[in-house]
């Protein structure tokens, strides 16, 4: 990558004390950079989602100085597992969608520390997703497509557990349980990795996602520090955050009427009945949306601030 591509700044400015930095080598394959587009203005919007932390209970501000006036600073965000179907050679793009159909969605996340409230710039941040069907990009074989039920579940699924129950992420899916999976194909839509501007945002361009069995609608994320941008991509550095991003009911349910997803016929899960969602709302990772009332078809955007420990160190695969 050189240095500066759309007009970004991509040249190195490793945040935090060195000696902080995690050794293991990471390194992202460098693609084309695609433009951000914002959901068209007009017309009646919804507005879903609290912005609070704790499901109803206004986060309490840290009271640091370095915490800009009127801004609060937010309880650390839920960790989550990384799932089977992380790839760590995603590509350096904004726009991830590629030619998947579905609902223009457009995700602003804006990454700060919660101790201090101060925005976290050039961070690097992961999403991945499922397609509108439920499929994952690299991992379509362990799926019979058209968002079904899979045929085979990935070694080392708990024994014992009662039938017809889920109790993790089945095996198309990517949310926790199963251990990591090796992708058996080269595709790599709906995945991608930007840099946090100085303020500490992050905008990806990509589809709505659909759902399979056992999870509710959800987006992948991972949030890495004091690495390096480089002609290579992005390396080294800690994985401070590994999480998961969530819908509310009304949105997922008026997309469904929407094709490709009315096409589904996979049993949905609700956010309430989802193994991973803890419930704590802005927390535990659940967007606020913004759509055009009764039009969902035209386009999302969601949006949170994720709070994180920069010194941490969770990559999600300790399950």
């Amino acid at each position: 990558m050189t240095g500066n591509q759309n007009g970004i700044d991509m040249a190195p400015e490793s945040r935090g004390p060195k000696h902080k930095k995690d050794m293991t080598r990471r390194k992202v394959v460098v693609a084309g950079v695609g433009a951000v587009a914002a959901v068209a203005a007009g017309g009646a919007v919804v507005a879903t989602a609290s912005a609070d932390t704790t499901g109803g209970t206004k986060a309490t501000p840290a009271g640091s100085t370095t915490a800009s006036a009127g801004e609060e600073c937010y309880r650390l965000t839920s960790e989550t597992t990384e799932g089977p179907y992380y790839i760590d050679a995603d590509k350096i793009r904004q726009d991830i969608t590629e030619d998947k159909e579905g609902i223009p969605f457009t995700l602003r996340i804006k990454v700060i520390d919660s101790e201090s409230c101060a925005p976290i710039g050039n961070a690097a941040v992961d999403i991945w997703h499922c397609d509108a069907l439920g499929l994952y990009s690299g991992y379509e074989s362990f799926s019979e497509g058209g968002g079904t039920a899979p045929t085979d579940a990935p070694s080392g699924t708990p024994s014992g557990a009662p039938s017809g129950v889920p109790t993790g992420e089945p095996p198309s899916g990517g949310g926790g349980g199963g251990g990591h999976e090796e992708p058996t194909s080269d595709t790599r839509y709906l995945r991608g990795t930007w840099k946090t501007d100085k303020k500490g945002f992050v905008t990806f361009r990509t589809v709505f996602p659909g759902w399979y069995r056992g999870r509710c609608v959800h987006v992948h994320t991972k949030v890495h520090v004091n690495g390096e941008w480089t002609e290579a991509g992005y390396e080294g550095g800690t994985t401070c955050h590994t999480g998961q991003f969530f819908f509310d009911e009304e949105a997922v349910l008026a997309s469904a009427e929407v094709e490709p997803y009315s096409t589904s016929t996979t049993e949905r899960t609700t956010l309430d009945e989802d193994t991973i969602y803890d419930g704590s709302g802005t927390q535990g990772g659940l967007l606020k949306l913004k759509y055009r009332k009764n039009d969902i078809a035209k386009g999302i955007t969601g949006t949170i601030t994720v709070g994180v420990d920069p010194d941490a160190t969770n990559t999600g695969t300790d399950d």
